[in-house]
């Protein structure tokens, strides 16, 4: 095995693990936005305070409160 050969594939290892870490870093991005996207937003009418929750039925429980609400249109 000469020089040259060991560099092309040093070369070839570390492009791969960068390659490999921006995948995994990429992945990890997206599924942290979109689980931040999903987030309702709240105001509960007898306190007046906003809130977010994860609901997929449009109503939460206001965290200060308790009260029900439904979720804020724009």
């Amino acid at each position: 095995m000469d020089f040259t050969f060991g560099t092309v594939v040093y070369c070839f290892l570390v492009l791969a693990f960068f390659f490999g870490v921006w995948i995994y870093y990429d992945r990890r991005d997206h599924a942290l936005f979109e689980a931040e996207r999903r987030k309702l937003t709240f105001h509960c009418i007898r306190c007046g305070q906003l809130y977010t929750a994860k609901a997929r039925r449009g109503t939460a429980a206001c965290p200060h409160c308790g009260h029900t609400n439904t979720r804020l249109r724009f």
